[in-house]
Order: C-alpha cells, then structure tokens, then sequence
C-alpha cells in the first residue's frame, strides 16, 4: 500500500451516502462488464441481510473502498462486494480490504474463503490480486452455477497469518 495512505476500516450500516455512491458504482461496473445472468453483486438491502459483514476504508474524510463478508457456514465465508472508489485505484486499498477481511473471517473463526468474480479483461486486476494473495481457482459453489462469465476462488485460512503466503508487497 501507498506509505503516505493511511486507512480506516469502519464496520458499516451502509446509511451514508458516500458508502451507498460506491455501492452503486460497483454495482453499474458489474453490469457494464458482465451479463445480466452473471452479475452476483449484492445491493444495499442483500448487504444489510443477517449473516452478512460490510465494511467501508477511509483515508480521511474519504471513502477509498468497501468490501463484505458472507458467512456461509461456521467454517467458511464469501467475499462479497469488494471495490476501490475510482480515485484510490492503484494505491493499495484492494490489497488492504482483502487483508482486512481475511484477518476478520480468522477473527469469526473461518476456516476458509471463496469468491466470484468476473472473467471478462475488466476483471484482470481483482483476479490477479486475489491470485498473488493465495487465491485458487476453483468451481462453482453454494448455488453459483459455472458460467463463461464466472470465476470461482478459494484460499484456506486456518492457522495462523505465517502459515499463508504474504499479502502484502
């Protein structure tokens, strides 16, 4: 991350605007992207549902990125709905949330984590960061069907931080 960038991670109920512009952000950036029937972004109302953990970071009085966890099951959680506010791309923010939210699922007492993400060129930066964090492809899970638009990934979290490759560059 950007040494002079200084981040604050909030849990957030996702009431402020800011947190609700870049929700939709991504939300149109998914659409953009992807079709219809392979945009699996959660909106406001999916991230407020039991069972789901939403955060937003800040470098001051701006909102630099979010991501969420969904607990799947006592052992395992999706990573959900991971952006970095356009401004912030290239500074590190993507890799700080993703540290973040993998060091809360071992604070839940996650085992391990799973995502999906698009396939399209506009999706190359999020699969090679979660690619150089440890991330595995993998296939479809909890009710994701395999689709030429879906890629579906996988990391254990057990044990301790040492037992996994670094995060950070």
């Amino acid at each position: 991350m950007n040494s002079s960038l200084r981040l604050d991670f909030r849990p957030d109920d996702l009431s402020g605007e800011p947190t609700r512009r870049l929700i939709e952000r991504h939300l149109a950036g998914m659409r953009d992207n992807s079709p219809p029937e392979s945009v699996h972004a959660l909106d406001v109302d999916a991230l407020r549902e039991p069972g789901v953990t939403f955060w937003s970071a800040w470098a001051g009085s701006e909102i630099a990125g979010c991501g969420a966890l969904k607990q799947l099951d006592a052992q395992r959680g999706e990573i959900k709905s991971m952006r970095v506010a356009d401004r912030f791309l290239g500074h590190g923010v993507g890799r700080a949330m993703l540290e973040h939210l993998i060091n809360e699922a071992r604070a839940m007492g996650m085992e391990s984590l799973w995502l999906e993400t698009g396939s399209s060129e506009a999706f190359t930066p999020a699969l090679r960061l979660y690619e150089s964090a440890g991330f595995r492809r993998c296939g479809a899970f909890d009710g994701y069907v395999d689709d030429s638009f879906a890629v579906f990934m996988t990391r254990n979290i057990k044990g301790s931080a040492c037992d996994h490759l670094p995060l950070s560059e």
